[in-house]
């Protein structure tokens, strides 16, 4: 067999399937490249094999079957019907509802109910408007390209950037620097104190305060500098903007105990500025571009941020953003259950409310689990099965425990669906989690994940090119759910307890069965 009678759709189907595992053609070469710099394919010869004018060579198909976990003789099918590159995108987040009947969401009665609304539940205008970018973030899959183009102007797309890089550009923009010392203390957040500690804040019209203890933690230093430097680049630092300080529910600044309920122009104003600036710090220390080569390098791993002083949250974050899989979920939860930060790209459910304190949380759930477990390991990895009514979907996460600048022990999580990882690479989803599930429910919701299911999730970990998904292999997959009050598990978690509540629309067809047998 000559690779040239039997090529005639090799360069379609590598464009499909680039496509559907959403790489670029750099994207592609740069994995190559990490497999075998040698004989690794340049751009544009990429472009040449993918428009026919070029048959790869031996080698270079090798390299491709690696990258995409295929068998070299599968770009020589001779099937000419190539799968469609990209399903029907899925938005993050909850679904939407239609706003029916229409007199009752008009602008007008809404103008009027919301604040009324807020005001009844004991909502800030600082708290809704947190929620409304959360669900903006979602929907838009973290698309914010001004912010990503003015990050990159004025980082020039340096990567990494030094605490002294970060200086030098805070006075080239006019920003001054002066240190403070403040040690952590008591700070009241609503109806609760919190232990806080003010890393820095912003003075206009130029001048940046830094706690001290700063120069001990570069990372954190970074992440202030930068998101302060957005404040005078966005917004002339005009300053409106919070201060960064720990252990508060919202952008861990607290609130403050004299917060004023329902809607206030200048909270959500700093809210939405807070948003910004944060986003803008990210770009700023992790360009898209060079940010995606260097997740590709470590295979998507945590902890190689640390050798660019990077935050595991920052680089947790930015990776939703910079990867070119878009089905990403990141969690940042506080003792005794708070989610402090939520990002939903994959629309997970989180029937327990966003931003929210959980009462009833799912001690399976990763998150929560080393939220609670003393002595644990400080990161973990875990594949899970999220039982949502008759469907079970797979996701796998990464977390981490950390402790924030006041000391105050957090975890941060990030994770991803795989179902559409392994419906690119398998075409079966729906059968590789029903087995795993199966499995899961014969064992007490725990269970070692069957071989087959396992070689499916590791071609499809590779593809991604994510590490931590073939680590979490070497776990027990977990069942987790909505709530632990309802437990989809054969014996149901500890601290749950069976429901007694009927539902009204079976009771309402008993009623209806025993007068139809009366008549």
């Amino acid at each position: 067999m000559t690779f040239t009678r039997k090529s005639h759709f090799l360069g379609a189907k590598l464009r499909a399937l680039r496509k559907r595992n959403r790489l670029t053609l750099e994207d592609l070469s740069t994995r190559c490249i990490q497999l075998d710099a040698s004989s690794a394919p340049s751009v544009s010869y990429l472009s040449m094999i993918e428009s026919g004018k070029r048959i790869p060579s031996a080698g270079v198909l090798e390299l491709f079957a690696r990258v995409f976990q295929r068998e070299p003789n599968w770009f020589f099918d001779d099937n000419p019907e190539i799968e469609s590159t990209i399903a029907k995108e899925r938005m993050g987040g909850a679904a939407s509802v239609p706003l029916e009947p229409a007199f009752l969401f008009s602008k007008d009665l809404l103008q009027a109910a919301i604040p009324e609304l807020l005001s009844q539940t004991g909502t800030s205008g600082r708290q809704f408007a947190h929620l409304l970018i959360r669900s903006y973030q979602e929907m838009s899959r973290n698309d914010f390209p001004d912010l990503e183009r003015s990050a990159e102007s004025i980082g020039e797309r340096r990567f990494p950037l030094s605490a002294e890089d970060l200086m030098r550009l805070c006075k080239r923009h006019g920003l001054e620097l002066r240190w403070f010392d403040r040690k952590p203390v008591l700070a009241r957040d609503k109806d609760r104190e919190v232990r806080s500690m003010v890393r820095s804040f912003f003075e206009s019209p130029g001048v940046i305060y830094l706690n001290r203890s700063l120069q001990e933690d570069p990372p954190r230093l970074k992440f202030d500098l930068a998101s302060h430097l957005a404040h005078k680049v966005l917004h002339g630092g005009d300053g409106l903007k919070s201060t960064h300080a720990t252990g508060g529910e919202m952008s861990g600044s607290p609130e403050g105990g004299q917060h004023s309920v329902g809607m206030n122009a200048q909270d959500v104003l700093h809210a939405w500025r807070d948003f910004e600036c944060s986003f803008f710090a990210g770009a700023l220390l992790c360009p898209k571009i060079a940010f995606r080569r260097f997740l590709n390098r470590e295979r998507y791993r945590v902890e190689a941020g640390e050798k660019m002083e990077l935050t595991p949250a920052v680089v947790m974050r930015r990776m939703t953003k910079v990867s070119p899989y878009p089905y990403w979920h990141f969690f940042d939860a506080y003792p005794p259950g708070y989610l402090r930060a939520v990002y939903r790209g994959n629309g997970i459910p989180l029937p327990w409310g966003n931003l929210a304190q959980v009462s009833d949380p799912c001690p399976h759930w990763a998150v929560f689990r080393m939220l609670d477990a003393k002595g644990s390991k400080a990161q973990s990895s875990q594949i899970s099965v999220l039982r949502d009514g008759e469907h079970s979907l797979l996701y796998c996460c990464h977390s981490r425990r950390v402790n924030d600048m006041a000391g105050n022990p957090h975890v941060i999580s990030v994770g991803v669906d795989l179902a559409p990882a392994l419906q690119s690479h398998s075409g079966d989803s729906d059968s590789i989690i029903a087995t795993i599930t199966e499995a899961c429910l014969h064992r007490h919701g725990e269970s070692k994940i069957p071989e087959a299911a396992q070689e499916a999730l590791r071609g499809a970990a590779r593809v991604l090119n994510i590490a931590w998904v073939e680590d979490a292999l070497l776990q027990p997959a977990r069942i987790i759910c909505p709530r632990s009050s309802d437990c989809p598990r054969p014996r149901q978690c500890e601290n749950s307890h069976a429901s007694r509540a009927r539902e009204i629309t079976d009771v309402r067809e008993e009623i209806m069965e025993r007068l139809g047998r009366g008549k």
